[in-house]
């Protein structure tokens, strides 16, 4: 089978949840002690939702993943497959959270995984199911879920993880189907430096169990940051780089060039930081979504700036766009598509 004979895989729909619950940049910078400017203009960070008593990671997924499934026409029992790619603090440690989505949502037809991939996990994931579906002519329709609540194992007294005081909560989905010719998940890049693998760890000091929400399971601690030096040191010479060759990889792989990326979504990170992205790939403001009304939601970012760049008008039909990420271990990844 060539290339031009692999039929197209395309979005369906896009699904979201973000719990009520908020936490403002004023709100952050009286608790972690940090001046207001830092945390609202540096930090980037407006507001944040936190999970509620019943956002567990499986609902908060199931809820996005109705929605997906409303907006596509679709019943659960046309899902073909469940890939969970979001937190791996979810309701029980040692579980499968995939599993449980399934159930919820009444997905009978499918079977279910996981993939971890932390903040770069949706792209991966993509990535991963596109390459799935192109060579097996089963899986009609895949439903990719995520979502995280990982601000509650910040500890905001903890200075180390202050570029951390930016997660948030919430869940996305997203369904690709065999076939479909609009909204075309195109190629991926990823990039991964494994020098950086213990930097960011969960610590079990007992004085943090109480603090923790007990539904969530029998976790301990919170996390923190090992040789933070080396991290900033190791970070600061290749991040740029690393998001810059991924973004690049994913459209000139897809059969384009840089110049024809009208859109780019990409998690939030520090405000500074977000803008030499984008002019490091030839784009403006208007040009992206920038998150600062919710945070860091691990790998639900990517949705969230879909669905906000479509919003907002940012996304035209037949644009070029790439969503991206990056999470601790450390990866980077970007996937193209061509919308509409």
């Amino acid at each position: 089978m060539t290339a031009r004979d692999f039929p197209p895989i395309g979005i369906a729909a896009t699904g979201l949840y973000i719990p009520d619950n908020v936490i403002t940049g004023q709100e952050i910078a009286e608790r972690t002690g940090l001046p207001e400017f830092v945390v609202l203009e540096k930090m980037g960070i407006r507001e944040i939702h936190t999970a509620g008593p019943d956002d567990t990671i499986t609902a908060m997924a199931s809820r996005a993943g109705r929605q997906a499934l409303a907006k596509a026409g679709l019943a659960p029992t046309d899902i073909d497959l469940v890939v969970y790619h979001g937190s791996e603090y979810k309701d029980h440690i040692v579980w499968s959270a995939a599993s449980k989505i399934q159930n919820l949502l009444g997905a009978t037809n499918a079977y279910a995984f996981e993939m971890y991939a932390l903040c770069a996990g949706a792209p991966i994931a993509y990535k991963a199911v596109r390459d799935m579906m192109l060579v097996d002519e089963r899986l009609n329709n895949v439903l990719l879920v995520s979502a995280s609540r990982e601000n509650d194992l910040i500890d905001l007294g903890n200075m180390r993880t202050r570029f951390m005081f930016n997660f948030g909560s919430g869940g996305s989905a997203a369904i690709f189907q065999r076939g479909l010719d609009r909204n075309q998940v195109l190629e991926s890049a990823v990039r991964t430096d494994g020098s950086l693998a213990d930097t960011v760890v969960m610590t079990p000091a007992e004085s943090d169990v109480a603090l923790l929400p007990a539904e969530m399971g029998s976790l301990h601690g919170r996390l923190d940051v090992h040789n933070a030096e080396y991290m900033a040191e190791r970070l600061g010479e290749v991040s740029l780089d690393r998001f810059v060759e991924v973004i690049t990889e994913a459209v000139t792989h897809s059969g384009h060039k840089l110049d024809d990326l009208r859109f780019l979504g990409i998690t939030h990170m520090k405000n500074s930081f977000f803008n030499e992205i984008l002019r490091a790939v030839g784009l403006s403001a208007e040009q992206s979504v920038y998150l600062d009304h919710f945070g860091h939601i691990q790998s639900v970012d990517q949705v969230l700036a879909l669905e906000l760049g479509l919003e907002q008008g940012k996304i035209q039909p037949g644009d070029l766009i790439v969503l991206a990420g990056a999470g601790t271990g450390y990866t980077w990844s970007a996937t193209a598509i061509r919308w509409g």
